[in-house]
């Protein structure tokens, strides 16, 4: 297995490792959500929803994945060899130009004119596809969990709005008693008519049993927007990282694709130049024959 197998089959493993810890975030992120939706508490949950875990692992990922991509300097340091190779005379073709220079000139010609870096080219276009391949399976798996992500935030954005007004109506029901529980009480301290009296001390006490329900409800409603601001606090936590890291990934596969291109263009050009700087060569010495035969 070469290098570049093995450091390929070490990226492959790592991408694997990233989005299992992806998608256990997310996992642990809806499954938060649905206790909250049975009246579970879920603070454990949400504090146990770290990203720390995930960061870590996919930056040992796209550690990983550099390597594989600066490795491609290897593949190119090869085509500058073969065009230093192309530029000068071999060993053999020297010292066959110790005898003939004509022959030696002859045998560099037929070198280059039959030169090729197709194998090369074809190398160095499958290994940055099998990078590319890497880094778009990351892509669609991150694209995937944040879609998952925001459709569960949406709907508790929602459920907080609801939440939280819900709570509001609550607090104005208690406001809105506190007048009356205040002139009943008035009422009771100046009443001298026993009768009349117990009848207000009747209704004193439904209004401050309705007073107290209420309470309770506010406290209730109070604890889940809390519990929501939190979920929701997480969620767009995740939300961002999912964002940044598929926005890394966006990057390297454009730069890797642009760079790959790029390099089979350059090096076709200057294999047809090489070439052509020869054929050239080739023409001028024809002429320069010609001539002497005409004079």
């Amino acid at each position: 297995m070469s290098d570049f197998d093995a450091q390929v089959r070490e990226s492959q493993e790592q991408v694997a490792a990233a989005q299992s810890k992806i998608a256990e975030l997310s996992s642990r992120i809806e499954m938060a959500r649905q206790k909250m939706e049975t009246g579970t508490d879920i603070s454990v949950d949400i504090e146990n929803a770290t990203l720390d875990d995930v960061h870590a692992q996919t930056e040992v990922m796209n550690a990983n994945i550099a390597e594989l991509i600066m490795g491609l300097d290897d593949v190119t340091a090869a085509f500058s060899k073969d065009f230093d190779d192309m530029r000068s005379k071999t060993g053999w073709e020297s010292f066959v130009g110790i005898f003939s220079g004509a022959k030696a000139d002859s045998m560099r010609q037929e070198r280059i004119r039959t030169a090729s870096i197709d194998d090369k080219l074809q190398d160095l276009i499958a290994k940055s596809d099998v990078i590319t391949k890497l880094l778009e399976g990351q892509l669609a798996v991150l694209n995937e969990q944040k879609e998952k992500v925001e459709t569960n935030l949406t709907a508790t954005l929602d459920d907080r709005e609801f939440t939280v007004q819900s709570l509001e109506d609550v607090r104005g029901q208690i406001l809105a008693m506190d007048p009356k529980i205040i002139d009943l009480e008035n009422r009771i301290a100046v009443e001298q008519d026993a009768a009349a009296r117990t009848k207000l001390e009747t209704e004193l006490a439904d209004l401050n049993k309705a007073y107290n329900a209420l309470v309770q409800d506010e406290q209730v409603k109070l604890a889940k927007s809390q519990t929501l601001e939190r979920y929701i606090e997480k969620g767009k936590s995740w939300v961002d990282s999912l964002q940044n890291q598929a926005a890394t990934q966006m990057v390297l596969i454009n730069k890797l694709q642009t760079d790959t291109k790029q390099r089979v263009v350059l090096y076709d050009a200057l294999t047809k130049s090489l070439k052509t700087a020869q054929q050239q060569d080739i023409a001028h010495r024809i002429n320069e024959i010609g001539v002497e035969t005409d004079k």
